[in-house]
């Protein structure tokens, strides 16, 4: 009997530890997001501003940016600076590559940097930034759509889950 108690609590735990993790790997999406948004602003501004080098340019973005986004920034700057790759786009999904963590979402918006960032002058490019800028805007904007509605689900849903498989197997 007590086994089974204890195997129903294990369920539930687990569960509820699923729904809670899938929540915060939401969240954290949300915050890389964001801060996507802010580095491409500062792209722009340093563009605008100070006309860099896209090596020089990226590695200023790293400073800027934290965790899974500075490594990214970082290996890119570092593959501008080799320059193996024959432009800019496959240096920049080559740092892609690198960098393992990258959400789902993010996939899409770095596909479009690539594709803007080198390939044209600095009029195109800035015009290039502030598209993907609009995009990492639009897809923020609906993700954050009940924002706090979706965490509580996901955690509900875990735990919910947990209870229903406990019942099952007790």
């Amino acid at each position: 009997m007590n086994f089974k108690i204890i195997g129903g609590i294990m369920v539930i735990v687990a569960c509820g530890g699923f729904g809670l993790l899938t929540a915060m790997t939401y969240k954290k999406e949300l915050r890389m997001l964001r801060e996507f948004c802010m580095i491409l602003d500062f792209m722009i501004w340093e563009l605008q501003y100070h006309q860099l080098p896209l090596a020089q340019l990226c590695r200023r973005s790293a400073v800027e940016a934290t965790g899974t986004l500075k490594k990214y920034f970082q290996c890119l700057a570092q593959e501008l600076e080799n320059q193996i790759l024959p432009d800019v786009r496959h240096c920049v999904y080559a740092a892609k590559i690198k960098v393992s963590n990258m959400p789902k979402n993010m996939n899409s918006l770095l596909h479009m940097f690539g594709r803007q960032l080198g390939q044209y002058d600095l009029e195109g490019q800035l015009r290039g930034l502030e598209a993907v800028k609009q995009e990492c805007k639009r897809i923020l904007n609906l993700r954050t759509e009940n924002h706090d509605v979706k965490l509580r689900s996901y955690q509900t849903l875990g735990l919910c889950a947990g209870a229903a498989l406990a019942i099952l197997f007790i």
